[in-house]
């Protein structure tokens, strides 16, 4: 799993996400479009993991940045990262849509193409995104939120227990579950998806 891990922010990348939100509040409409264009991926991303639909995600998406517009008067520095507070927003509307519907299959759901991979490296890739995100879709609502942000968007457990609004120590035992429920879920097809020959796949 940690091979799809991606960094976290720094501080100054907090500080800077906290400037450019009170920039906004201040009338300055090029530092939404900065923050939009530093968060949306990431939030976008979450969304998409998380409900395994991309229209849900975009609308997910879409509401949480325009509450964090709508507060971004009352934003006070140095209480809480504008990402920890948007993951929370994110979290809560996708469990919002996880409980008034089933999760549909992602057998039309493609990841972007790759221009300098070969056919056949998009396809493979194309199969192992697929592949997680079915098996993430087995995974209870809380597993597969606390498996996305640490091993996905790869938050710290500390942050991942303020988005949720739990302990640490359930922060662990979500993604420790969550994790051991994959690596079954995937453990049949790992020469299918071309990790047979590798040790962590």
């Amino acid at each position: 799993m940690d091979d799809i891990q991606h960094g976290t922010d720094t501080d100054a990348d907090g500080d800077k996400d906290a400037a450019l939100l009170q920039g906004y509040a201040q009338g300055d409409p090029a530092a939404a479009r900065l923050l939009a264009m530093h968060l949306t991926p990431r939030i976008y991303g979450h969304a998409m993991r998380v409900l395994g639909d991309s229209a849900e995600a975009e609308d997910v998406t879409q509401e949480a940045l325009l509450r964090l517009w709508r507060i971004a008067p009352e934003w006070r520095s140095g209480e809480a990262k504008v990402t920890t507070w948007l993951y929370r927003v994110v979290a809560n509307l996708c469990t919002d849509r996880l409980r008034k519907r089933v999760p549909l299959p992602l057998e039309d759901v493609a990841e972007p193409a790759d221009p300098a991979a070969s056919v056949e490296d998009r396809l493979q890739n194309v199969a192992r995104m697929d592949a997680l995100q079915l098996a993430l879709n087995t995974l209870p609502d809380r597993q597969r939120q606390a498996v996305v942000l640490r091993h996905i968007d790869g938050l710290a457990n500390p942050e991942i227990a303020d988005i949720l609004e739990i302990g640490v120590e359930a922060v662990e035992s979500l993604t420790a579950r969550g994790k051991r429920a994959l690596t079954v879920a995937l453990a049949g097809q790992r020469e299918a998806l071309g990790y047979a020959d590798e040790k962590n796949g």
